[in-house]
């Protein structure tokens, strides 16, 4: 039995030379602004656009011709989700660690490293009209925002608005991400940097004031005193004793019990390490480079690449004002975000061959347009529309054999499912950036 052709309001949402997307994507964020202007609109606007967009996709389903190629996507997908996670508890246990290692009285004590670009921004706002300097510092976008606007353009696969098969995007973002979270976290452990908010550490940790035994033998004794400094580089050896503390916390976590040197746990923080790394919301010297800025590079790259046009350029305007924001609020040094943009732009060019765009598509329809050739001239010399229609539906699909009706129903109603529920998992443990 052959499905009708779908409802043409579901497609006109997401026309890609419409700007449809582009025009989904400002209502998003219009409507999430609004917690902002007004919490009582903003409550009940945001589930309706959920809900409604969420609808959307579901009604294009049954009509989306592309479901062989999301299969072929889908072990790849399932391979950089898992490998996603794996970075994302190494980048964790880093930014519980480069923290813990020091002691709170540290971080107290150290002040900010200068920062060229937070004294221009201070600048500027004496110079730039007052409305200006309130765009500026409005709180427009965050990490969550750019997770959803590359949620959406992975979803609008099901319009035609990108390149099928929308797996593969998927899995290309997840793995550049994952490789530019791992690279972050061995950039970050290998020097501490002093984070631009003293008080982040005290507010967000509850880590022991005095520093680790690795930290006073190796790094306090020699970090301030010129002679000391001068003497362990002359003689490369640490001299330095270490002190003895009797609050030291050891809990039982079992196998785990490895990490308790790394993290130190105080009695307050309960005793489960799993729930010791989730409590935190973000790390303080995890500086060097802004995991916010290579989401937000990440979600611009796909976004151009994918679907392209203005749109794409409004996105780019909301990682400057996103990259800004976080040197302005000082959440990061601006290298960390300078280095984040690069970083981001240079992994997202290197990770093509995970979802090659138009050349892979051209190539696979060539090759069946080239199988089927004889076929489709024999059609044209019998007048035979439908048949024409049959096999250029082929080349479009660019599947060699049909796939199982009743599987692919199946995959479909499957992926769909799981999709929606990382994305409500996603967006809920993300939402306060």
């Amino acid at each position: 039995m052959r499905l009708s052709p779908a409802p043409p309001w579901t497609a006109a949402i997401f026309k890609k030379r419409g700007g449809g997307l582009g025009l989904v994507a400002v209502a998003y964020l219009g409507v999430d602004y609004l917690r902002h202007l007004s919490p009582s609109w903003h409550s009940r606007l945001q589930p309706a656009l959920w809900a409604v967009l969420a609808l959307i996709a579901v009604a294009r389903v049954p009509f989306y011709r592309h479901w062989p190629a999301e299969l072929r996507s889908a072990v790849v997908f399932v391979a950089a989700m898992l490998f996603m996670l794996s970075t994302l508890l190494f980048e964790a246990l880093s930014v519980r660690s480069v923290t813990a290692v020091l002691g709170l009285d540290w971080h107290r004590d150290t002040a900010p490293l200068p920062d060229t670009g937070q004294w221009l921004l201070l600048a500027l706002n004496e110079k730039l009209p007052q409305i200006l300097v309130e765009v500026l510092r409005a709180r427009i976008i965050g990490l969550h925002h750019f997770l959803m606007l590359f949620v959406m353009l992975a979803f609008s696969v099901l319009f035609d608005s990108i390149e099928a098969p929308g797996l593969g995007i998927g899995a290309r973002y997840m793995f550049t991400m994952a490789v530019g979270r791992f690279l972050r976290a061995i950039t970050f452990v290998s020097t501490i940097l002093p984070s631009p908010r003293p008080w982040c550490a005290s507010t967000r940790f509850g880590v022991p004031a005095h520093p680790h035994r690795w930290a006073q033998k190796y790094y306090v004794p020699y970090a301030s005193d010129v002679n000391a400094i001068r003497q362990v580089i002359y003689q490369d050896i640490a001299y330095a004793d270490i002190a003895e503390y009797n609050d030291v916390y050891c809990p039982n976590w079992g196998s785990m019990n490895f990490l308790i040197d790394f993290l130190r746990p105080t009695v307050n923080e309960g005793s489960s390490w799993y729930h010791l790394l989730k409590k935190a919301g973000g790390g303080c010297n995890d500086l060097m480079y802004s995991g916010h800025m290579l989401v937000a590079v990440l979600t611009a790259m796909a976004w151009t690449e994918a679907y392209g046009g203005f749109s794409s350029a409004f996105i780019w305007m909301l990682v400057i004002h996103s990259a800004q924001r976080e040197i302005r609020e000082r959440h990061h040094y601006s290298v960390d975000c300078i280095v984040a943009i690069y970083v981001g732009i240079l992994l997202w060019k290197m990770t093509g061959f995970l979802w090659p765009t138009k050349t892979a598509s051209r190539v696979r329809k060539l090759n069946k347009l080239e199988k089927i050739q004889s076929r489709l001239v024999q059609a044209a010399k019998d007048s035979d529309v439908e048949e024409v229609r049959e096999l250029l539906k082929e080349v479009e699909l660019g599947s060699n054999a049909p796939e199982s009706q009743k599987g692919m129903q199946l995959f479909a109603g499957a992926t769909i499912f799981s999709a929606l529920t990382i994305v409500l998992l996603a967006f809920t443990w993300t939402s306060d950036g």
